[in-house]
Order: C-alpha cells, then sequence, then structure tokens
C-alpha cells in the first residue's frame, strides 16, 4: 500500500527499482534486502522504491513483503546524501547520516532488528563469528566481493542474454562451487571434529556388528543429521541451549589434530547460515531457473551449489520469507542425492584472466631499484611547502574540535594537531564558498569535523566503513551544532556523488589510490597523505606502477620493493635506513603524481612540517587544469 510520507521516527531505506520497455522489476540488491526484511520480520523503515515512473507498486504485488511501510520516490527527490550514493541506502531520520551499500545496509537492518528483538538469536547468528559477516569492504577481502559484487553482476548479466551466456558457467558462479568444496574452518572446530571421527567410528562399529544393511536402512542413515548439521542447527534455534559438556573417549582424545577429519559445508560459510546465504539465495535462485529452463544439463556442473540450495529450503524462516517476496523455491530436476563431482566448464580467458592478489617475497634491499631510477633520470621529487608556518589556533577552538577529544596521548595529539596544520592549510588554499569537501577515509572524524568548523560556508562530507568510528564523529559534530556536515558509511566504490574537493589523512594502501581515483572521476582537486606503503599492491581497479614512465622502467615485482621500503621510515630506525625509506615514499608518490597528471591535472608531492609530526609524511596535492 503507498503510504504518503514517512514516520519520521523511522529511518528511510531507499531501494532501486529497474525498468526495461517499461516494465519495472527489482534488480538483485533490492531483492536481497527485502528478503532481508522478511527473513528478520524487521519493519522499522520506512521503504521507499526509487523509480522514473509514477504508480509502480501493483506491478510489484507480491515482491515487495506485506507489513512494510512503502513509497515511491522519484530519482530527483532523492535526499542529497543519498543521491551522493549507490542503492541501497538507509538515511536517519536527522537526515545527516546515511549508510550505502549492500552490505553495510544489510548489516544494519540485522543490528536494528536485533536491537528490537533482542530474543532473536538466530537473527544475531547472521552477522558470523564476531559480527564480522561481510563487515570487510570490497576493495579488502575477494570473499565479499565475490558475494556482494561479483555474483549479483554475473547473475544479473547472465538474465538479460540468458542464450548467450549458455555457453559457459559464469567465473563467479564457478568460484562459488570451488569454495562451497573448501574445508570449513569455524572456532572451536577441533571438537567438532573430534565429535565427527567418533561418529564415524561407532557407525563403522555398528555395520560390523549389524552385517549388511537394506538399501532402506542406507538411506535412514544417510538421512540423519551428521555434526555439522546438528552444529548448524543448533546456532539456528532461537530456544537453542548450550548442550552439556561431554568428554570424548581416550581414543578420541589422543588422535592429533591433523588427523582429524575435515568439516564439510553445510551453508555458504561453512557449518553456519549467516548473512551471506542471505545474500547469496536470491541470486542463486534466479540463475537456476534460468538454467532449469534453458540448458538442465548444466546443473550437473554444479552438484555443491545445488545441495546448497536444497539445504536452505529446509529453514522454515528462509521459506516463509521466500513466500513473502515471491520467491518459489523448487527442486532442480537432475539433482543427484549424492552427485559425482565432474570437472567445470571453463570460463572465458577474459573471466580467468585477472591480477594476482598475493605479492611474491622480496629478496634483497632498494638499491638495485633505486639505481635503475637513477639512470633513467627518475628520482623523488618534493615541491617546498607553500604555507609551512600556517597553523589552526586550537586553544580558541571548543574542545569538541580538537584531536584532543580522542582516546590519545598528548604527544600524539600534539602531533595530530601538525598533520591537521598541512592538510587544512592545503585545503583552504583550494576552497571557495558554497564547495563540497569530502573527507574520505575519515575515522572519528579528526580532519572532516575541523574542516566543517573552520569553512563554515563549505559542505563537508565524511566517508567511512567503520561504523562506530563515523558514529563518534557524528556525536562530536551534534556537540557543537554543525549545520554544514554530512556522514556516509559505505565502501568507497559505493560513492558516486560530485564534490569539489577530496581530503584523506593516512589512506592505507590502495586506499589513497581509490580516494585519488574518485577525485580524478569527479575532477575535484585532492590533498592526501598516504599511509601503509607495503599494502599496495595490483588489485581489480588498480595496476602499478600507474604512471607511463615509471611502467616503461619497473617491472611490478620491483615496483613493489619501493613500496615494501618506503614503510621504513619508523623513529626507531638508523637514519640512514628512514632516509632511504623517505626516498623510497617519494618514488611511489611522484608514480602516483605523474598518473594524476595525465588526466588534466597539476600535481604535488610535498612533506608536511614539521617532518617529526609522521613517520609517513608525504602529502600528495593536486587540482584540475583543464
Amino acid at each position: 500500500m503507498k503510504q504518503t510520507e514517512a514516520q519520521t521516527d523511522r529511518e528511510s531505506l531507499y531501494l532501486e527499482v529497474s525498468s526495461v520497455n517499461g516494465a519495472v522489476s527489482l534488480p538483485l540488491h533490492s531483492s536481497i534486502v527485502l528478503f532481508l526484511l522478511s527473513y528478520t520480520e524487521c519493519s522499522s523503515f520506512h521503504v521507499f522504491l526509487v523509480t522514473d515512473q509514477a504508480d509502480i507498486l501493483p506491478s510489484l504485488s507480491g515482491l515487495v513483503p506485506g507489513g512494510l511501510a512503502v513509497s515511491e520516490v522519484r530519482r530527483d527527490e532523492l535526499p542529497r546524501l543519498v543521491k551522493m550514493c549507490r542503492l541501497p541506502a538507509v538515511l536517519e531520520p536527522d537526515v545527516c547520516f546515511c549508510r550505502a551499500g549492500l552490505a553495510v545496509v544489510l548489516r544494519h537492518i540485522i543490528q536494528s532488528a536485533c536491537q528490537l528483538m533482542p530474543s532473536r538469536r538466530d537473527v544475531a547468528s547472521l552477522l558470523g563469528f564476531k559480527n564480522t559477516c561481510l563487515k570487510a569492504c570490497a576493495e579488502v577481502s575477494q570473499w565479499t566481493r565475490l558475494c556482494e559484487l561479483d555474483i549479483p553482476s554475473a547473475v544479473e548479466e547472465h538474465l538479460r542474454n540468458p542464450e548467450d551466456q549458455m555457453r559457459r558457467l559464469p567465473a563467479a558462479i564457478l568460484n562459488l562451487e570451488k569454495r562451497l568444496g573448501e574445508p570449513v574452518k569455524v572456532h572451536n572446530d577441533d571438537k567438532i571434529r573430534r565429535q565427527k571421527l567418533q561418529q564415524q567410528k561407532k557407525k563403522k562399529s555398528d555395520s560390523q556388528l549389524e552385517g549388511p544393511s537394506t538399501e532402506r536402512e542406507d538411506r535412514l542413515n544417510e538421512s540423519r543429521p551428521g555434526v555439522e548439521l546438528s552444529a548448524a542447527l543448533a546456532k539456528l534455534s532461537a530456544l537453542a541451549v548450550p548442550s552439556p559438556a561431554t568428554r570424548e573417549s581416550s581414543d578420541i582424545r589422543k588422535v592429533k589434530s591433523t588427523e582429524l577429519p575435515e568439516l564439510e559445508h553445510v551453508f555458504a560459510e561453512g557449518l553456519y547460515f549467516t548473512l551471506t546465504d542471505v545474500v547469496l539465495l536470491p541470486c542463486v535462485h534466479q540463475y537456476l531457473i534460468s538454467i532449469q529452463k534453458h540448458t538442465p544439463s548444466t546443473l550437473s556442473h554444479l552438484p555443491l551449489l545445488l545441495r546448497w540450495y536444497q539445504r536452505v529450503q529446509e529453514l522454515p524462516s528462509v521459506l516463509r520469507a521466500a513466500k513473502d517476496c515471491g520467491m518459489a523455491l523448487f527442486s532442480p530436476s537432475s539433482v543427484d542425492p549424492c552427485p559425482p563431482q565432474p570437472e567445470a566448464p571453463r570460463s572465458s580467458g577474459a573471466e580467468q584472466d585477472g591480477p594476482k592478489l598475493k605479492q611474491e617475497p622480496f629478496i634483497g634491499g632498494p638499491r638495485p631499484t633505486l639505481t635503475k631510477l637513477q639512470e633513467n633520470g627518475i628520482d623523488a621529487v618534493y615541491t617546498a611547502h607553500p604555507c609551512p608556518s600556517w597553523t589552526v589556533d586550537w586553544e580558541s577552538l571548543p574542545m569538541a574540535v580538537n584531536p584532543t577529544e580522542g582516546k590519545m596521548s598528548d604527544a600524539r595529539a600534539v602531533r595530530k594537531q601538525q598533520q591537521l596544520n598541512n592538510l587544512l592549510a592545503m585545503v583552504t588554499d583550494l576552497a571557495h564558498p558554497g564547495n563540497t569537501v569530502v573527507d574520505f577515509c575519515s575515522g572519528g572524524g579528526h580532519v572532516g569535523i575541523v574542516l566543517a568548523y573552520t569553512l563554515p560556508k563549505c559542505q563537508v562530507i565524511l566517508i567511512e566503513n567503520k561504523e562506530e568510528s563515523l558514529v563518534r564523529a557524528r556525536d562530536r559534530s551534534a556537540q557543537l551544532g554543525l549545520t554544514n556536515i554530512g556522514f556516509i558509511q559505505t565502501n568507497l566504490d559505493y560513492f558516486t556523488g560530485n564534490f569539489n574537493i577530496g581530503v584523506a589523512l593516512h589512506a592505507c594502501g590502495v586506499a589513497t589510490d581509490m580516494v585519488l581515483d574518485r577525485c580524478l572521476q569527479a575532477r575535484a582537486g585532492f590533498v592526501i597523505s598516504p599511509c601503509c606503503y607495503g599494502f599496495i599492491q595490483n588489485t581489480l581497479k588498480f595496476n602499478f606502477p600507474k604512471s607511463t614512465r615509471f611502467a616503461e622502467t619497473l617491472s611490478y615485482k620491483e615496483h613493489m620493493i619501493l613500496c615494501r621500503f618506503a614503510d621504513q621510515t619508523a623513529v626507531g630506525l638508523p637514519l640512514e635506513r628512514r632516509l632511504i625509506g623517505k626516498r623510497c615514499m617519494g618514488l611511489v608518490d611522484l608514480d602516483r603524481s605523474w598518473a594524476a597528471e595525465t588526466h588534466g591535472y597539476s600535481a604535488r608531492v610535498m612533506t608536511m612540517v614539521p617532518e617529526g609530526c609522521s613517520p609517513k609524511n608525504n602529502m600528495l596535492v593536486g587540482f584540475p587544469t583543464t
């Protein structure tokens, strides 16, 4: 039923609606969010379906769970922070705190449901061990990327051109099939593996005593839950209590851990039903429907995925949510109860190719690489600091602006003030009234809050993936009564808005390159202090070296040697070693600055003042010239 106004005490949840030739449908990301809302029975959000058409709700009847407050909203009517993000997104009632991106929004829904229904143990367990399920961003975690991005994208591509896609299985689907066949590692798995060994020995002993079994008895034995399934079902029970501790027999206790049987997958991440299964089910369901319709024989290549698909259907909450969302779960006709593992068809060459994320071990020092660069006329170049004496009058500012408010020592707080002096000087030089300044990887808001306070005519937006840090920043902002500040909890990939200046203090590893890339895309100026050079490596988006001149001189491995030794700048190291580290830092950032210049930018590499304010005291400063 269409609602005319959102309830002011509810968070607003914005979901994408697709339209092809006038026909409306829900993208997979939107279907996944609605499925989770139904599974958790969480009705604390007002759902807004984002569309360019009018009166779409009747067309989506049966796909949107009942009991939700649902409205339509045009794209040009979205709140400003939501407009700057890829959907799905959640906006708090005060409209200054937005959460965006599939994994971030799903985790927030679960946390909200747990606050409303603390007894729902099955809902809390969706976040996995130590509440880390899909917490790491997709650029860092290959598993998050597979579930959040690769599989939904592969399935939607398949659904757009099913007949063209039938000649091969998507690489993401093959990757998931492979993952489902890997041994399971869970907390305290030694105990569960010993229970499994004991069960196997008892089963073998019983069969020897009873003699040959009938076919019916074999089927009954196979249907009895194993150790893995028993552990999984106990975790899902909202009323379950820990079973009394039982001590294994002495012969089981004596078995070495390396000789214990491996645990098998019950659900996607291992034994337990988690948020990952919620994400995958709508995707796999749509994919299997298409395969069953066009080429059912292909299902024989996915025995583990089919077993998982059938297993999740054994959960009553899944069946209820699927029915609520119009998902008619089914049993594929070609499923074998114990299917053999065939050789999977090869994916296309483009899908097999990709950066190798593991770095090779390094041998030797940086001098051969430095010499090679020098012989080709390349060495670290530092531009003089344009305003070395510029400082914020920290004593005159409210305490909530000062980094001393954070949990840090006095000496570290002074160094943080010095770092902020440098970044604020550069941003102040670039900023104009009415500009939007984005503080990427903002953490607790040390940079963004002082920017918002000292540049009241600019709009400042803090972007951070860690919810706890961003909430602290919001609380500090509330103490100051700032009205020119906004907060977005998201991965950088989900931020798509326009802005004028991007700033980041100690963006770790390739996060610097991600921030730089967003600035280049937005044609925005940038003030970035890189960090953790040793974590730089080729990713799905970036290859190193980045600039043409460096790439013509150094191999990837040689560039990684520079990155590794660029981290050798700690105060406790010998002076000569620190100087080499500083030189390597300068070269890595010179490569970044030259790459930016090819996009029509003027870019400089500077050193913060005083140099002792941080072992990572480089700054990349640039602005578009064309």
